[in-house]
């Protein structure tokens, strides 16, 4: 395999600088004793410290992360069966119809989805807080987790589930030991992206929080509005490293199901 041009891996550690210096600057200046970015005075975890001294907000830490795995779980079941569903249907243009607008709520400004939920939830009378903001994180991770499993399924074999029909498998049968165990990589890929943007998102909570209940995102915006903390770079700091850990979660189980390989029947 020949290696890349210079120019492109020149042009790809621009992106990467570009990208991470100022995540790496926050984080830097997170363990400043000084109260300001401007001048590096020693180091200190005292920022650390006041993040996990403050009570209000670790009760947001917590809502947060609880918001996210359900969010996350939750949107996972509905989007791999509605990416199974899809793929059963027959009728092409049903099908291209619900693809498009599956891909419509991907592409759609983050504000207007905020917006229209906000709407929805006065006009059925929904009080804002952790339902509403739960609610609206599943409807806006159900469309990422279609288009993680739907490759998988157009990429498996139609006679795998013949074969197992013929064998005596039962739909159940068929469901649980050859479709989701064939399609668990783009299942796990879903999840852990679903779990991604819900705990990143802003638009859509700032929107449909309300009565007290606050996700970090919403916290750290609010906090910055204030005035520029090192408490906010330490908070910015420990969902940074928690976001990496999530993704190293995702290719830890992706290299171990390649390299045991997704059996069929197990």
């Amino acid at each position: 395999m020949s290696k890349a041009p210079l120019s492109a891996r020149i042009y790809l550690f621009v992106m990467f600088v570009v990208l991470y210096a100022p995540i790496f600057y926050l984080i830097f200046y997170s363990f400043n004793s000084g109260g300001t970015m401007n001048s590096f005075e020693s180091f200190t975890l005292e920022h650390y410290a006041a993040v996990f001294e403050d009570t209000r907000l670790l009760v947001i830490v917590i809502n947060t992360v609880i918001i996210a795995l359900l969010s996350g779980l939750i949107s996972t079941i509905i989007g791999t069966l509605g990416a199974i569903g899809i793929v059963s249907i027959r009728n092409r243009k049903l099908r291209s119809t619900i693809l498009s607008l599956n891909n419509v709520l991907i592409v759609s400004p983050d504000v207007v989805i905020g917006a229209s939920f906000l709407i929805l939830f006065t006009l059925i009378g929904v009080q804002l807080g952790f339902a509403s903001v739960l609610i609206s994180h599943v409807a806006f991770s159900i469309p990422i987790v279609v288009l993680m499993v739907l490759p998988k399924l157009l990429e498996m074999n139609p006679n795998l589930i013949d074969a197992a029909l013929d064998l005596g498998a039962s739909r159940r049968d068929v469901l649980t030991r050859v479709v989701i165990p064939y399609i668990q990589p783009g299942i796990f890929a879903g999840f852990f992206l679903a779990l991604t943007y819900s705990l990143d998102d802003f638009a859509v909570t700032f929107f449909v929080t309300g009565n007290g209940f606050s996700t970090l995102s919403v916290e750290i915006y609010s906090m910055a509005r204030v005035g520029i903390s090192l408490t906010i770079n330490a908070i910015s700091g420990l969902v940074f490293v928690v976001t990496v850990l999530i993704v190293l979660g995702y290719y830890f189980f992706a290299n171990r199901a390649k390299t045991n390989g997704v059996g069929v029947f197990r």
